[in-house]
């Protein structure tokens, strides 16, 4: 059997493809830089398997020149807000929330050889460190649990933070373990999605729309959501799975800024 975590995962459409370990990249046709939200959100949306969007406060691309082809962007990369506030001094004591962002989404294309993650990954720290005012931290979640659909098909094949580990990331420990819900297609339903739904919070009819879009039925006419949630998970529409926790990695960004700040960011 292939050890897919010997291989470097690239995406495409939402499904994985797999880059050998041993290629590699031509920076000289590459460059990184800063991009705006509506391109990055429609590039992690078509491609990254989640087919979802965090919070973000910094974005960017990895644009490569190939022979023959205009530039086009490979690869994005996300830094969010932490999804829990206790997160950046949980795992950086001392810092306040503020002070750090999670790499929340990162993604590149299946034409992107081996070695652009490790490349790309570096100079997307440099900018963040140079463009994030009082930046000191940066974390990222590594999920080691793979995830099927309903008709078996391995959606998710697990990881175990390769790309981070060559980055020089620290591992930083375990997440608390806890029970997700999986949608038919295999993907984990947002608990922050379903909460605007319950809650009827800003967002919930987007949120209730992407419960339809992966198979479920519409809200009743003057169904509240806390009740549209009891309904379709009484029929069986969630799956729950008991997860361990996601491998938690981190980077100390500091180290960064004196570099970004005398050279060129790419």
């Amino acid at each position: 059997m292939t050890d897919l975590f010997a291989l470097c995962q690239r995406w495409r459409g939402g499904r994985a493809s797999y880059r050998p370990s041993g290629e590699v990249f031509d920076h000289g046709r590459a460059s990184v830089e800063l991009i705006d939200e509506a391109l990055a959100k429609d590039f992690v949306l078509e491609h990254h398997y989640s087919r979802s969007y965090p919070a973000a406060r910094l974005r960017v691309g990895l644009f490569v020149r190939r022979a023959f082809q205009a530039e086009r962007l490979e690869g994005v990369a996300v830094f969010s807000v932490p999804m829990n506030n206790a997160a950046v001094p949980a795992w950086f004591p001392g810092l306040q929330p503020a002070q750090g962002v999670e790499l929340g989404r990162f993604v590149l294309l299946d034409e992107a050889e081996a070695n652009a993650e490790t490349w790309f990954q570096a100079r997307a720290l440099r900018l963040a460190a140079k463009h994030l005012a009082g930046l000191q931290a940066v974390l990222s979640y590594c999920d080691p649990v793979a995830r099927t659909a309903l008709d078996g098909t391995v959606t998710a094949p697990g990881h175990l933070g390769t790309i981070y580990r060559a980055g020089n990331a620290r591992s930083l420990g375990l997440s608390s373990p806890r029970t997700l819900k999986l949608l038919p297609d295999g993907r984990v339903a947002s608990e922050r999605a379903l909460s605007k739904i319950r809650t009827e919070d800003q967002g919930a009819a987007y949120a209730s729309q992407l419960l339809v879009s992966a198979g479920a039925p519409r809200r009743l006419p003057l169904e509240s959501g806390a009740a549209y949630l009891q309904r379709i998970d009484a029929a069986g529409f969630f799956r729950r799975i008991r997860h361990p926790g996601n491998l938690v990695f981190g980077w100390d960004v500091r180290r960064f800024a004196p570099q970004a700040s005398r050279h060129s960011p790419c």
